[in-house]
């Protein structure tokens, strides 16, 4: 997915307007020059006048006043400042657009946290500490998100390299195996290149830093503290010797390197989080075979017959896995969703949307779960495609930032 395309081009040079001959015996007043907006100014205009129509339809108020000046702003420095209000609304707004999330549901349950004037480095790296423990609130996850500075002519925001605030290592070995998750084996060579040390003895679940880029500061690195970081150990309710893998996984799911579009203003660093939803962790994170690729591990400690795939050996220690995540995370007292009841709910979601006149974007893909796909009612029936706006997106330079670490956004 692209973004949206909002700062690239230069204003361009005031032009001077047509003089009136003079009056005899007046003083001939300085014209103003006229300045013909360029198109990225009125792009952020044109995006700024919709994104109000859907706020005070959706929140009733006069809005011709907030429109005069709003394109005031907006002639004069290229962009505009979002009240309070209307960055509540566009951040909700933007998670019930998300095609890719199942979980919309509880849009209008998000926490916003309101950072705006916050831009260095160190700053971002604490708040973002601090979201990991508001969120957590005792493992009762609440969907929460942190807007930082957004992106102006003059002055680029920062950005969040890593995709998750929380993201384990993954270490080459010199068999050519991978310790820990192989998803971000080339970001941690990148960071160990730019002085990140490991632990002394690494392990499969050893937290990286958090990655954050600033025009003045260039790209630092933060230790998460252990306060902000809450992990939950797995063990499954039938098979005692699951616990004995050491297996485990983070509470509080933060995307970090999405784009938050919001009428035409952009907030690159707004990291955002609801819950788990089960599958996530058991048949992605754990299950995937060019993640921890535990299948077979599990599937030979079950006993299972893994001579031919008839047996569905896969499925069953897949069902296994994913029975462990959920039932740890309820143990732990964490909040988690399993894909049964969580596609029921969107369903949900999807009717309250029609009752409000509204069309609810969602990418087929993602919403059917990787678990048993077709035995949830998600499965059974098409859904309109077309993206929205406000919205969450990731363009292909945050992409690479969160994989392979670099290269950097500002030179």
């Amino acid at each position: 997915m692209s973004v949206v395309r909002i700062w690239a081009g230069r204003r361009r040079a005031p032009r001077a307007g047509r003089l009136a001959a003079p009056s005899p015996g007046r003083v001939q007043a300085r014209p103003r020059p006229v300045v013909e907006p360029d198109a990225d100014t009125q792009a952020v205009q044109a995006a700024a006048e919709e994104f109000l129509q859907l706020f005070h339809t959706e929140n009733p108020g006069i809005i011709e006043p907030r429109l005069a000046a709003v394109r005031r702003e907006i002639d004069l420095t290229g962009t505009y400042w979002h009240t309070a209000e209307e960055l509540v609304f566009g951040a909700r707004v933007a998670w019930r657009n998300n095609a890719r999330c199942i979980g919309r549901l509880y849009w209008q349950s998000l926490q916003v946290r309101d950072l705006r004037t916050v831009a260095k480095a160190g700053d971002v790296a604490a708040h973002c500490f601090d979201h990991l423990r508001v969120a957590y609130n005792g493992g009762k996850i609440r969907p929460m998100i942190s807007v930082f500075a957004p992106e102006t002519p003059g002055r680029p925001a920062p950005r969040i390299w890593s995709e998750q605030l929380v993201r384990y290592a993954g270490y080459q070995q010199l068999d050519g195996r991978i310790l820990g998750d192989p998803r971000y084996r080339t970001f941690t060579t990148e960071l160990v290149q730019r002085g990140w040390r490991p632990p002394a003895s690494p392990g499969d679940f050893d937290v990286l830093p958090l990655v954050v880029e600033t025009v003045d500061e260039g790209v630092r690195m933060f230790e998460l503290p252990g306060s902000a970081v809450q992990e939950v150990p797995l063990a499954h309710p039938e098979l005692p010797w699951f616990a004995a893998l050491g297996l485990r996984w983070h509470a509080v799911p933060v995307i970090s390197n999405n784009r938050l579009i919001i009428g035409g203003v952009s907030y690159p660093a707004a990291p955002f989080n609801g819950w788990y939803m089960g599958t996530e962790i058991g048949a992605r994170n754990l299950g995937d075979s060019d993640r921890y690729a535990l299948v077979p591990e599990i599937a030979e400690r079950m006993g299972l017959d893994t001579s031919t795939e008839a047996t569905l050996w896969r499925d069953r220690a897949l069902v296994e896995l994913n029975r462990a995540v959920l039932h740890s995370f309820r143990s732990h007292g964490v909040s988690i969703t399993d894909h049964h009841t969580e596609s029921r709910r969107f369903l949900i979601h999807l009717e309250r949307e029609e009752r409000a006149g509204r069309t609810c974007p969602a990418d087929w893909t993602w919403i059917v779960p990787p678990l048993s796909g077709s035995q949830t009612p998600v499965f059974h029936r098409y859904y309109d495609s077309e993206d929205q706006l406000p919205n969450f997106v990731t363009d292909a330079d945050a992409t690479r930032r969160g994989l392979y670490g670099g290269p950097p956004a500002f030179r």
